[in-house]
């Protein structure tokens, strides 16, 4: 079996063995051992040549993707190993929470390699169910109504996906043919120039609206504040540093697959439309939001839109910024997930004002998310600052117009978590409403959130060149 497809199986081959698992602490170690050997899988397919193996593709655009999948698994995984426990699930829920992670990270790993656009819609759409359960796992109204509320409008964008793959195959028939060729990224792109760019059109169009659901774009955002706010902490690291990157890398294919015609509509303005749009409206969003996994929700969109707007430019630093902003973002927002996720813990509420003086009464983990939000934030040293730098200084020098009302949305955004700070972690602290958890709890909650951001800091102070040559080919496959 090729090794893509090794990627993508052990993780639904686990799920299977984790569903048959009852006990608690074995599902959790069995789980980690798992993700740490998917993370093995994928740093093997990082130094694989690029090419093509079945309806799968290796490039520069899905390994450092890939690679970053598998490090978030299986930090989550630890994170989740210690804080199992006082989820108090039951045998079938545990079951059904260790197995739809399992399958998620299998369906991940797919959507980011497949070559092929009914494979990727498949595998975003298991990713997607995947996703829905673990929402829904507590068995809470909330989580139920978050859970209904995500399968719902996802469900109308990936149908709204599916229409615009097969408007997409219909365009490329007359030129390629029938058959499998029609659904391959890689050869429509060779032959773009020669399909309808009418056709091409309204198939990105549907693609755009379809998967920018997915990914968390404006308008059809509504789902993701519920399903981050209800769902375990371990679904919000997934969701916002994984399934939105799988999205928005279909959308970006299917953007380089238009913008190879010359007589099609450019379909860079319409991601910045987005991109601008979401980075607005959840940076004002993020100053009425008092429920803490609620507002770092909002920033998600605010980043994926940042990311938008800096494919839609294109170009070579346009793309550079936008996988840089993917890369700093996943990593980022996973850790401060983490950080908010043991304070939600101890104080028993999600309530920002419920939580205060986490530096003062918690030290080590205070100031670790003071850190990590200052690093989703945007601010130096960290990734986030490198691509928002990049993206700005592109869109002033090209679109100077736009750069105000962006720069305006990055800096409310900015202002916004640096008061969020102030109210968790700094301050007279809240009483605890629960006796502080044993020491593995702290150490697999510290221990993901400071990886992450060493992660970070390299990526946006000390990349190395190997890494730096690897998003330069990605940003290159985009153009």
């Amino acid at each position: 079996m090729p090794l893509p497809w090794i990627v993508v199986f052990f993780p639904w081959a686990a799920a299977v063995v984790l569903m048959a698992l009852p006990r608690l602490r074995l599902a959790a170690a069995v789980n980690l051992g798992a993700s740490a050997v998917s993370l093995l899988l994928a740093l093997l397919l990082v130094n694989m040549p690029d090419g093509e193996q079945g309806w799968t593709r290796v490039d520069a655009l899905n390994q450092p993707l890939l690679l970053l999948s598998a490090i978030i698994g299986l930090t989550t995984s630890v994170y989740s190993y210690g804080q199992i426990e006082a989820k108090g699930f039951d045998p079938l829920r545990l079951r059904a929470y260790h197995g739809a992670y399992q399958v998620f990270m299998g369906a991940q790993a797919l959507a980011l390699l497949a070559d092929n656009m009914g494979v990727m819609w498949v595998a975003i759409e298991i990713a997607t169910m995947a996703s829905v359960t673990m929402v829904a796992v507590h068995g809470t109204a909330a989580a139920t109504e978050a859970a209904w509320k995500f399968f719902i409008l996802c469900g109308v964008g990936i149908a709204l996906a599916l229409f615009g793959t097969v408007i997409l195959y219909m365009a490329a028939q007359p030129v390629i043919g029938h058959g499998d060729v029609g659904l391959s990224w890689s050869a429509l792109r060779a032959v773009a120039s020669r399909c309808d760019p009418g056709l091409l059109n309204l198939a990105f169009v549907f693609l755009l609206v379809g998967y920018g659901t997915k990914a968390g774009l404006v308008p059809r955002h509504f789902w993701l504040p519920d399903a981050e706010a209800e769902g375990p902490v371990s679904i919000s690291a997934v969701l916002s540093g994984l399934l939105l990157n799988a999205a928005m890398s279909a959308v970006l294919r299917a953007e380089t697959i238009v913008r190879a015609h010359p007589g099609a509509i450019p379909p860079g303005p319409f991601l910045m439309a987005l991109g601008l749009a979401s980075v607005l409206l959840a940076s004002f969003s993020l100053w009425r939001r008092r429920d803490v996994r609620r507002l770092f929700a909002w920033s998600s969109i605010q980043h994926m839109g940042l990311a938008a707007f800096a494919f839609g430019m294109g170009g070579a630093m346009g793309n550079l910024a936008g996988l840089l902003h993917l890369l700093g973002h996943s990593l980022t927002k996973s850790a401060v997930f983490f950080g908010v996720g043991m304070a939600t813990r101890l104080k028993a509420s999600q309530k920002i004002a419920a939580i205060g003086g986490l530096a003062s009464s918690h030290p080590a983990l205070g100031w670790s998310l003071v850190v990590a939000i200052a690093a989703v934030a945007g601010l130096p040293p960290f990734a986030l600052f490198a691509s928002e730098f990049l993206l700005l200084t592109e869109a002033v020098t090209r679109w100077w117009w736009l750069a105000l009302p962006l720069g305006l949305g990055v800096f409310i955004a900015v202002a916004a978590k640096v008061n969020v700070v102030q109210q968790l972690c700094l301050g007279d602290a809240t009483p605890d409403a629960i006796a502080p958890p044993g020491r593995l709890a702290f150490l697999t909650t510290l221990g993901p959130i400071w990886v992450h951001l060493l992660l970070a800091l390299v990526l946006g102070a000390a990349l190395p060149a190997g890494g730096a040559a690897m998003l330069a080919r990605a940003a290159e496959l985009l153009k």
